[in-house]
């Protein structure tokens, strides 16, 4: 006896349909071919067509016929099990799409510069994570000039950045949100924290530094608040990109280095890093929420941002807020 072979196109041969994965379970409900036709708003011979139609094209039963009723037989079974489940699956789709569109659902890829990633945005995220659990965030840290290329490419729904002056601006649209404030960092216990007032840059001779390289823009700022004071920018530098590194090379010695003060605030702690009262405040370039002219955001990136928004608010940082 030769096995039936059925493609792996075959149920478009048979031409399956939603309406026969609903009969199959209507059927095994109520075992009976007119109350299932009933509960699907169907007539009986309609329903009975739809099934014998689908015996056909398959080849054989899926149903046993007797007086009392109808039963599945091994492939009705069969095919009752695939139908609950396809069905399934298809209400989550529904579920996901209006989480989806609601904005609760959804990948969303954001970038950032240090401060705004310590100083709010953590929470931000904190905050959606608990309200919006199926939402996926993923954060990007990094300078401006590699964070707008990501935004541009569409690698980045958006950025917290600056504008740079190698890219064109007008395809961007941006948001300023205001400037990121710089500290400097010590270890606990260097000597320029017993001076009794705030350090001078006077104070700074001599001293070690640890700084990202020339050219980045916190070095650039630290060397022209030097210059404009007519002193000379700091020369016994160790230099690096990470903000880690830095503060690894600060934690055992009198090296001084300058970071982002809401960074500096998350290392400070007793017996291991301190800010230095600096005479007067000082900062880089204001920064601001950047995305691409033209390209709408996704219901998940409308939502992030949103909550982001919502953080410069109650920190006082959103451009014009109370």
């Amino acid at each position: 006896m030769s096995t039936k072979q059925f493609p792996a196109d075959w149920f478009l041969r048979a031409r399956l349909k939603l309406r026969h994965m609903q009969l199959f379970l209507a059927l095994d409900e109520h075992r009976n071919l007119h109350r299932a036709a009933a509960s699907l708003n169907l007539s009986q011979p309609a329903a009975s067509k739809l099934l014998c139609d689908l015996e056909d094209s398959l080849g054989v039963e899926l149903f046993e016929r007797h007086p009392r009723g109808i039963e599945p037989n091994w492939y009705g079974a069969l095919m009752i099990r695939h139908a609950r489940m396809i069905l399934s699956e298809l209400g989550e789709i529904g579920q996901e799409l209006t989480a989806l569109h609601a904005g609760h659902s959804g990948r969303v890829m954001i970038g950032t510069v240090t401060g705004p990633a310590v100083e709010y945005l953590a929470k931000a995220v904190d905050r959606l994570q608990r309200a919006h659990p199926r939402l996926r965030i993923t954060v990007e840290l990094e300078n401006s000039d590699v964070l707008l290329n990501h935004v541009e490419h569409g690698r980045l729904d958006f950025a917290l950045a600056r504008p740079s002056k190698a890219r064109d601006p007008s395809i961007f649209l941006y948001d300023e949100i205001g400037e990121e404030e710089l500290s400097f960092l010590c270890r606990d216990g260097h000597p320029l924290l017993d001076l009794g007032r705030p350090v001078r840059l006077e104070d700074f001779a001599d001293q070690l530094w640890a700084l990202p390289p020339r050219g980045t823009l916190l070095r650039d700022r630290v060397d022209a608040m030097f210059r404009s004071a007519g002193l000379p920018a700091p020369s016994r530098v160790v230099e690096s990109v990470s903000p880690v590194m830095l503060a690894a090379l600060v934690a055992p010695t009198d090296t001084i280095t300058a970071l982002s003060r809401p960074l500096a605030c998350l290392f400070q702690a007793p017996g291991r890093f301190a800010m230095l009262p600096f005479e007067k405040r000082f900062a880089v370039e204001p920064f601001g929420i950047v995305r691409l002219r033209g390209r709408p955001l996704s219901p998940g990136a409308l939502t992030v941002l949103q909550e982001i928004r919502a953080a410069m608010c109650d920190a006082d940082l959103l451009v014009g807020a109370d």
